[in-house]
This record gives structure tokens, C-alpha cells and sequence, in this order.
């Protein structure tokens, strides 16, 4: 700004001992070694308890992505029940549920039924008081079994088929016009439906 009119001259202050406020990071190399011990102390109280929850196996959302596969937020409540786990006892064992999440297809809940019957079958649950081990927990030589953190993997998004020769039915088989014709039905559906009925109550006032 310039100095014009009859106006207070401009007092700015440009000597503020800016040293005596530059903030320090002198403590960094401590806290770091203080949040790799936190980290450590917490995998000891954690035991062999898996590192991430159990999550089901979901398509991507979009033509442009569905054929790749993700973790999805939860389990349904209809895959839980096929699998024979509790929704209360999924959560204590650490299984992630969604209660929104609706199954759309056959093939999606048949694949994350499997995922839980596998993740099942692989668990060892640790009772609390080894005198007196409850419901569920495991017993005998479960508990001498080797164990692992790492989480159950996804499965392949497509399986890979072999390599073979076009049979004479393939190559005679006009996918096109298949698709074609399909669709004409499913559009023309309701008005056949409605010639069908017209026709017949024609016929039924006939025989009358």
C-alpha cells in the first residue's frame, strides 16, 4: 500500500526474534522408537490372533470393473447362516458382518460360504480358562497346531480353462442372432401374452 491522504504512517513490525519461535523437531528419532515398541507390545498381547478381519469376497461395482474381485465390507446374514455360524459368535471370532448386504447372486454366496467354511475349518480358538473351555473353543491338539497370521486370500476372479479344439456345434452357433432373438422375446412377452388371452376368451365365446 502507498501513503496517500492524511492518513496513520504504517508501523509494521519486521524484527520479532522469529528464532525464539521456530518450533523443533529434536524428539522424532525418540518417538519413533517409542511407537515401534507400542507396536510391538500390542502384537505380544494380540498372541496369534489373525492381523485383519475376515471379509467377504465381492465384485466390483461397474461394467468397466466387475470382473475383478475385492473385499467387501461384510457377510451377509444368509451366508453366515449356510455356514452354520452365529451372528453373535461371528463378530467374537473375527468376522466382519453387514446386515444391508443382500445376495444377488447363487455363485457369489455359494463362493463366501465357502470362505467362511474355510476360514472354520483353519481356526483355533483359545479358551480363556484352560480347565474349563466353553462352547467352540478348541481342544486337544488344536491347540499344539502350528499357526499363522496372515489372512485367508481372495479367490481368482475367473478360472483359466484349458486350451481345446471348436466343436461343430460352436462353430455353427450364431451368438448374435441368439442374443438377438432373445431379446425380441423378453420385449414382445407382454403383448403375446395379451393376444394368448384375447384369442382364447375369442374361442371361449365361440363355443357358446
Amino acid at each position: 500500500m502507498g501513503f496517500r491522504h492524511n492518513n496513520v504512517l504504517h508501523d509494521n513490525h519486521f524484527r520479532k526474534d522469529w528464532q525464539s519461535r521456530v518450533r523443533t523437531w529434536f524428539d522424532q528419532p525418540g518417538r519413533k522408537l517409542r511407537r515401534r515398541n507400542a507396536r510391538k507390545e500390542k502384537a505380544a498381547k494380540l498372541g496369534v490372533r489373525p492381523l485383519t478381519l475376515l471379509r467377504p469376497a465381492v465384485r466390483a461395482q461397474t461394467v468397466r470393473y466387475n470382473r475383478k474381485i475385492r473385499e467387501g465390507r461384510g457377510f451377509t446374514l444368509a451366508e453366515l447362516k449356510e455356514a452354520g455360524i452365529g451372528k453373535k459368535e461371528a463378530r467374537g471370532i473375527g468376522i466382519v458382518v453387514d446386515h444391508r448386504r443382500r445376495n444377488l447372486s447363487e455363485e457369489g454366496k455359494a463362493l463366501n460360504v465357502e470362505r467362511l467354511k474355510a476360514y472354520k475349518a483353519r481356526l483355533i480358538v483359545f479358551p480363556r480358562n484352560a480347565k474349563k473351555p466353553k462352547k467352540g473353543d478348541s481342544t486337544g491338539e488344536d491347540l499344539s497346531a502350528p499357526t499363522t497370521r496372515a489372512s485367508l486370500p481372495l479367490p481368482p476372479s475367473f478360472v483359466r480353462e484349458e486350451p481345446r479344439k471348436i466343436t461343430e456345434e460352436e462353430r455353427e452357433f450364431k451368438a448374435y442372432r441368439t442374443l438377438r432373438d432373445q431379446r425380441a422375446i423378453q420385449r414382445n412377452e407382454g403383448a403375446r401374452k395379451v393376444r394368448e388371452a384375447k384369442k382364447a376368451e375369442e374361442e371361449a365365446n365361440k363355443k357358446k
